[in-house]
């Protein structure tokens, strides 16, 4: 891996604890503007310094991000269809490396749609990607989509889409998190992190699924709506945090959520 590769990770997944926290706004590519991410400045503000990436598209970047600000910046670079359409993974490349290089990304994410009519695009969209992400030192994130057909999130067939990512060069691929999980970690030679995926229905639930994944050995998380959907986004990052970085429990990352309901 070249210093410009190198340096990029690092600045997305901390040496320290070799774990990262990535914040995903980057739904309104394809589901426009979803409740509380109707003004993206204004929901990732509060949450920037608890991040330690940032997930957007280019529009929201250049429109809704502050360039001031200090975190690094995961690029989605591939879409071309909305919530409208029955199938979400007919999807291409939409952002060239040129344009996340200058915009001083730290990654660049694409989705592959394993098992769905559009898996051969989609997967040649990520060797492409690869191909000009290692030319100009940008790792790729593959993102294990699968569209509205959640039931195919089970160990066996996240862990052929993982190992295809990583197959096909992504330097880190995320997935969801499921039964037996650490199945899938064990079948992918690049790091993890896991989705968050709708709105759970409790903060515990959220606690648990972090928890669970960091101990079957994610590297992190890349999480959305379960952070700034809840009443107290600050509050739920900060617990999450504690997970990913410092080991803490459920229950400890629970009493700092409760702890930091007022934190604006």
């Amino acid at each position: 891996m070249d210093w410009g590769m190198s340096n990029r990770m690092s600045r997305m997944i901390k040496p320290e604890s070799g774990h990262s926290v990535m914040l995903a706004c980057d739904h309104g590519y394809f589901m426009g503007p979803t409740r509380k991410l109707e003004d993206p400045h204004k929901t990732i503000e509060p949450l920037v310094p608890y991040a330690d990436t940032l997930a957007v598209t280019r529009g929201v970047l250049r429109n809704s991000v502050d360039p001031k600000w200090d975190v690094p910046i995961l690029l989605r670079v591939s879409g071309g269809v909305s919530i409208l359409k029955d199938d979400l993974s007919d999807e291409e490349i939409t952002t060239s490396i040129k344009e996340a290089v200058r915009l001083n990304a730290a990654a660049a994410a694409i989705s592959i749609f394993v098992g769905t009519a559009h898996e051969k695009q989609s997967l040649v969209n990520l060797a492409r990607l690869v191909d000009e992400g290692e030319e100009y030192g940008m790792p790729i994130m593959a993102i294990t989509a699968v569209g509205k057909e959640l039931e195919k999130r089970d160990a066996k067939y996240l862990a052929l889409a993982c190992r295809i990512g990583a197959e096909l060069g992504a330097r880190i691929v995320k997935t969801y998190y499921c039964d037996n999980f650490s199945k899938v970690v064990e079948g992918s030679p690049v790091p993890l992190v896991v989705a968050g995926g709708p709105k759970m229905d409790t903060e515990e639930d959220v606690f648990q699924l972090v928890y669970s994944a960091m101990e079957a050995g994610a590297i992190g998380v890349d999480m959305g709506r379960n952070i700034w959907k809840n009443d107290y986004p600050v509050a739920m990052i900060k617990g999450i945090r504690a997970i990913v970085h410092e080991g803490a429990t459920v229950k400890e990352a629970l009493q700092i959520y409760r702890e930091n309901k007022g934190t604006h």
